[in-house]
């Protein structure tokens, strides 16, 4: 079969692999759909790939870590899973025995863990094997990229909006228009809440509007933390999340929040500058820092939508065939679009 390697500098390549087997304890995942994430974006720019960020492994190995489809083969050992099961993929593998672990936080793991997509294996291919404890149920009405999107991009703004305990009655500024942070401005709506959303890029602030996005802020025209003082009488957001992961919005972030608030961290990387007292201290602010989700939270986030009746698939502007993978990635680089996948 054909998979799609991060080569590094925006490079990739179909290579090819053999078709895989299930070793015991694990199944063939034959796949669906596979998002693409941000995080993909990071080994698709880095100069050496995924090992640029220390993840060193053993040959070259098949990106993407949003698996969504259907099981095609089980391994030994596996009775809670059969052929044909419609399924997402947890994209972490850890020890399995581990406190962490076993509270579907694998990635988590005091042990180590693998990442589908990284240092093993993803799902930019026609088929992935992964750990049968890796898998979480696709309810039946979510389609296959809508369970692709949940199995990192949209399963992470989720994950964040309930450990900021977010409700009806908060204002919530959500810096950073890709996947995530237009998944966190559909999920806040559908939460209630007032959604301010910033951006650098016009096109992604319209399609933070059609989330349902109530104010809308050009972050390289306006000065984002007086506009978000501005729309909030002078107090500030009671809730602010960062999904860029770049300093400025990061610390605009913090600074938008009103005092006791709650500031998010889930962008991925980067380092930001402070100033503790007059930012942090002197307003009793909570500064938290979100990292995907449980196997659980996948779950949880996967129901929720069924139940609220929430329309994932329309943060997908661009659908690919994996053959189209240069142009896909090319047009993801550009940060303009909303969420694209590959289909298969």
């Amino acid at each position: 079969m054909k998979g799609l390697v991060f080569l590094g500098d925006r490079r990739l390549e179909l290579q090819d692999f053999d078709d895989p087997t299930p070793g015991p304890g694990e199944v063939v995942l034959e796949l669906k759909a596979s998002g693409m994430c941000g995080s993909d974006l990071h080994f698709y720019r880095a100069s050496d790939g995924p090992a640029t960020f220390g993840l060193v492994s053993d040959g070259p190995k098949i990106g993407g870590h949003e698996p969504c489809g259907v099981v095609a083969a089980v391994g030994s050992g596996v009775d809670s899973l059969a052929v044909g099961d419609r399924v997402m993929n947890h994209h972490y593998s850890g020890c399995g025995s581990c406190v962490d672990c076993r509270t579907g936080w694998q990635q988590l793991c005091s042990v180590g863990f693998v990442v589908y997509g990284a240092t093993a294996n993803g799902a930019h291919a026609r088929y992935m094997v992964a750990r049968a404890d890796t898998m979480v149920p696709l309810p039946e009405p979510l389609s296959f990229a809508a369970g692709a999107a949940i199995s990192c991009g949209t399963g992470t703004a989720f994950n964040a909006l309930s450990r900021m305990a977010l409700t009806g009655r908060d204002t919530i500024a959500i810096f950073g228009m890709g996947p995530v942070g237009l998944s966190a401005s559909l999920f806040a709506h559908h939460m209630g809440a007032r959604v301010i959303a910033v951006d650098l890029s016009s096109e992604r602030l319209t399609l933070a509007a059609a989330m349902g996005a109530d104010e809308l802020i050009d972050g390289g025209a306006t000065d984002a933390v007086e506009a978000i003082t501005d729309l909030t009488g002078g107090r500030g957001a009671e809730k602010t999340l960062d999904c860029t992961g770049a300093a400025p919005a990061r610390a605009q972030a913090v600074r938008s929040t009103r005092t006791w608030g709650t500031c998010c961290f889930v962008g991925e990387g980067g380092t930001i500058e402070l100033d503790v007292s007059p930012d942090i201290l002197r307003r009793q602010l909570t500064i938290i820092g979100s990292w995907t989700f449980s196997s659980i939270g996948q779950a949880d986030c996967a129901r929720y939508v069924v139940e609220r009746d929430i329309d994932i698939d329309q943060l997908f502007t661009h659908r690919f065939t994996l053959d189209q993978a240069h142009e896909a990635y090319d047009t993801f680089d550009q940060q303009t679009t909303g969420k694209g996948v590959f289909e298969f």
